[in-house]
């Protein structure tokens, strides 16, 4: 067969619609799920549903993202959610108390910082619990799943945490250029970890264990504490967006702050590219993932389905994106 031949069959060739799925499946739902709102979905093109989403998907993309890097290394962490609570609670008590209330500016400095210390232990003990100890991740990440909101409901007293502090209420309800400041927080916090993904030898040693951790580890690489220092960065960024939560509703409820946070985290990990089996971490495929999910939700709830019909949505959505990643092998 000549070449010319082969190049004609190679263009009358039919078009490759489960290839194409398979490769820009996040892309094709999000429009789809743009188009059915756009059409159904009552004042979806309204300048206030559009912050909505932004405050909601911010927090999911962000926690995302650091699951994104666990997951990179064939980990999980289950306790996203649980920090969360944790660093939300930690926030009112430190500006409303006498020290906060005598010195504002140091409060309001120290109720970011202190939780996001907290937060930052929670990760260490995750990273040492499973590169020190190893310890199965599903595990280790259990025990302050279950223990973590459990202190954060001990230092509330199991109360609802109102306050009205417009300085520590800007990370949640400020805006830059018209569009939430935790919009623009979640976009700079991309562009770090893309560089440092990209560009950095922590970043690459990270794909490096969840392709082959053995492998990465007989040829030198530190894999303890770059695994250690992984779960720490999510720690952080989760602690991060319990502090948002908080601040968008000028309440903090350590019972319901970050609830199912894990889910919707390894959701939107998952739909954006991330392997569960390791070895890759699309930190912009997180924040479509986020955007996907949020708006799976916002078009339930907008049209009467009831929220609990959203989470086995969310399921089917991990499952789905599970079969793609297992069609991408074949």
């Amino acid at each position: 067969m000549s070449t010319q031949d082969t190049e004609l069959q190679s263009v009358r060739r039919p078009f490759a619609w489960g290839r194409f799925l398979r490769r820009n499946g996040g892309i094709v739902a999000l429009v789809v799920l743009l188009a059915f709102n756009i059409l159904v979905t009552p004042n979806f093109l309204q300048l206030q549903t559009l912050f909505v989403n932004i405050s909601q998907v911010a927090t999911i993309a962000i926690v995302a993202m650091g699951m994104t890097l666990v997951i990179a290394t064939a980990g999980i962490d289950l306790s996203v959610g649980a920090i969360m609570a944790l660093a939300g609670a930690l926030a009112p008590l430190i500006f409303m108390s006498e020290f906060g209330q005598l010195y504002p500016s140091l409060g309001i400095a120290a109720a970011v910082v202190v939780p996001l210390i907290a937060a930052l232990a929670c990760g260490l003990f995750n990273g040492v619990m499973i590169a020190t100890l190893k310890v199965q991740p599903i595990i280790a990440t259990l025990i302050l799943f279950i223990s973590g909101r459990g202190i954060a409901q001990v230092l509330t007293n199991g109360n609802l945490q109102t306050f009205s502090n417009p300085a520590f209420s800007y990370l949640g309800t400020g805006k830059i250029l018209g569009l939430p400041f935790q919009g623009w927080l979640a976009i700079a916090i991309a562009c770090i970890l893309y560089l440092v993904m990209t560009r950095t030898t922590f970043g690459r040693y990270v794909l490096a264990i969840g392709g082959n951790e053995r492998a990465a580890e007989l040829s030198g690489g530190p894999v303890k504490r770059v695994k250690i220092g992984v779960y720490m960065i999510c720690g952080v960024l989760a602690g991060l967006a319990g502090l948002i939560v908080v601040a968008i509703n000028s309440a903090s409820d350590a019972a319901r702050n970050g609830n199912l946070m894990e889910l919707d985290a390894i959701a939107a990990a998952v739909v954006g590219g991330a392997l569960l089996q390791g070895g890759r971490a699309p930190i912009f495929g997180a924040i479509l993932g986020a955007v996907i999910i949020q708006l799976v939700k916002y078009t339930l709830l907008a049209n009467g389905v009831e929220d609990e019909v959203a989470l086995i949505v969310k399921a089917i959505i991990i499952l789905a994106a599970v079969y793609v990643q297992q069609s991408r092998k074949e």
